[in-house]
């Protein structure tokens, strides 16, 4: 198990990427999974809410996926994680109205207030955001 504490990417500048990254974008690439391909090249200049961050790490331990296969090779592509404050957490929330008919989650919609906030688009291999209109540029890649 990883340490609570740990700060990875802390060394990365977080005001500077463009495009946000979904849990389900980064779990397809750490898995080699369908799609794969089509984030390894957006992983340069790319970000991830702290709510997706944990997510994605809850999923490989759920996984039981060993901390030394997977820790070092998320801190090793440095993305920036970047902090979930409250004014992601309300934009998130007023998000709710216009994604709940497809069933989008918390994570989900984290992920698309921080690329929201951020002016730039926003990548997951969930084909429910596909023509999805919230204001953020959605890139699905499977």
């Amino acid at each position: 198990m990883p340490s609570v504490d740990a700060k990875p990417n802390a060394s990365k500048a977080v005001d500077a990427f463009a495009r946000v990254l979904d849990a389900s974008a980064l779990l397809a690439f750490l898995r080699g999974e369908a799609g794969a391909d089509a984030v390894e090249p957006l992983i340069d200049g790319a970000a991830i809410s702290a709510v997706n961050w944990a997510e994605t790490m809850q999923v490989l331990q759920w996984r039981q996926v060993g901390e030394g296969d997977w820790l070092g090779d998320l801190e090793a592509l440095g993305i920036p994680v970047i902090p979930f404050s409250a004014d992601h957490a309300n934009t998130a929330a007023r998000l709710g109205g216009a994604t709940h008919h497809r069933g989008l989650s918390l994570g989900d919609r984290a992920c698309l207030a921080v690329a929201l906030s951020a002016g730039v688009g926003a990548i997951t291999a969930d084909s429910t955001w596909r023509d999805l209109e919230v204001g953020v540029e959605i890139t699905v890649i499977r």
